[in-house]
């Protein structure tokens, strides 16, 4: 069951129209999803947005807004319907009930009043059948070069092949993060640009602030510049999470190595943590500190799956069982070694289930995914055709003759 409730607001008054937009983004499990001065024009932007409920000024044009609540009703019966008066008359507040409204609020709106209103149309619209928020997978390595980039980036392209899917992929290390390059992409915003300004997003100022890739991944990248690592809050990341969370099906979230805030805030968030190791004493050393670490978070080692990559890199390397021996607990899940394919895929900015839809290593991705969300009910693999488009990111930026 969500805990965050999307909103869309009609109302034509700029004032009372900013004053109720402020209510609503301070308050927790609710984001503002998109707002209209035009009745004309807010029923396409309830069909473009479908939010969970809207707020509807009748001050404006009665007839016009009473027609509105009208239709959306029709159109829309889960939705539900606030109607906001500064006339208190019961002939009034009668048509507006008769319309569809499913509240009718005074006008200057109460915070309190406006959050009842909220919780009742929702929970009479939805009942107990309200879509889940978007599930989050934290990724990160037991040591640097152990692949969790790779694996973040193709987890969240073989996740996007479902259709039913919104997949953003956040990269969270804000020092050197590369999975813009994975990707072969030129952001134009990054996770700094969309932290600065998240009082003042929606939900749709948010997806024009993404990246998105081909595969139909959305990409959050690490800040342009060095300095900029630490200017972002854990309280502003936190609200980037929820409003990610209320937009997108799946959040995978690249961590960095150094457990900083916000990686715990991540974490925190998470229902998977994903480590990847290799079967060597330094990865499987880092597993057991990490493991310990986190012990100390309630809640935090039930959600933590070890994954182990480039299996078969090394006949000599630690076995399965003394590997799950050291670290106490079993691996979750193995993708064999295949450098060339990898190498290739990185290196042209192309993700498996595009550039090598068929190879192994992508079916074990995609069955990673598979098995993470078998409790869905549904399989997010695929295997897509391959298409050869030109390139427009990092790999023609580089590949340019100086």
């Amino acid at each position: 069951m969500s805990d965050t409730i999307r909103i869309s607001i009609c109302d034509p008054n700029e004032k009372s129209r900013e004053n109720l937009k402020k209510f609503l983004v301070g308050m927790d499990r609710i984001w503002l999803e998109a707002d209209s001065s035009r009745y004309e024009f807010f029923m396409q932007i309830v069909e473009q947005t479908n939010p969970d409920c809207v707020i509807i000024d009748l001050d404006n044009d009665e007839n016009k807004a009473l027609q509105l609540i009208g239709l959306i009703k029709e159109s829309r019966p889960s939705c539900g319907i606030i109607a906001v008066s500064t006339r208190t008359e019961g002939t009034l507040i009668l048509k507006t009930m008769r319309s569809g409204a499913g509240e009718f609020l005074n006008a200057p709106v109460q915070v309190d009043e406006l959050l009842g209103a909220v919780e009742r149309v929702t929970k009479n619209s939805f009942g107990t059948q309200r879509a889940k928020s978007g599930s989050i997978i934290a990724i990160t390595g037991a040591s640097g070069g152990v692949g969790s980039t790779s694996i973040a980036v193709n987890l969240s392209c073989a996740l996007a092949q479902n259709r039913s899917n919104n997949v953003v992929l956040v990269d969270l290390d804000l020092s050197l993060g590369d999975a813009d390059i994975f990707l072969d992409t030129l952001p134009e915003y990054t996770i700094l640009d969309v932290s600065q300004n998240i009082a003042r997003l929606d939900l749709a100022m948010l997806r024009k602030s993404l990246t998105k890739h081909e595969s139909g991944v959305y990409l959050l990248p690490r800040p342009m510049h060095l300095e900029d690592m630490g200017a972002i809050s854990k309280e502003q990341f936190r609200k980037v999470l929820g409003l990610l969370k209320a937009s997108f099906s799946h959040l995978v979230i690249d961590l960095s190595k150094s457990f900083n805030v916000l990686d715990m805030v991540a974490m925190e968030m998470a229902e998977h943590i994903l480590i990847v190791t290799q079967l060597d004493l330094p990865c499987l050393r880092n597993i057991v500190r990490i493991l310990t670490s986190l012990e100390q978070h309630d809640g935090l080692l039930d959600r933590v799956k070890v994954i182990v990559n480039r299996v078969g890199l090394d006949k000599s390397f630690i076995s399965f069982a003394h590997a799950e021996e050291t670290i106490n607990r079993e691996i979750y899940w193995k993708i064999a070694n295949n450098y060339a394919v990898i190498a290739e895929a990185r290196n042209n900015g192309v993700p498996l289930v595009m550039g090598a839809p068929k190879a192994p290593i992508t079916q074990q991705i995609c069955e990673l995914a598979d098995k993470l969300y078998a409790s869905s009910g549904q399989s997010q693999s695929a295997e897509p055709e391959a298409e050869k488009k030109e390139k427009k990111g990092w790999l023609k930026f580089l590949s340019k003759s100086p």
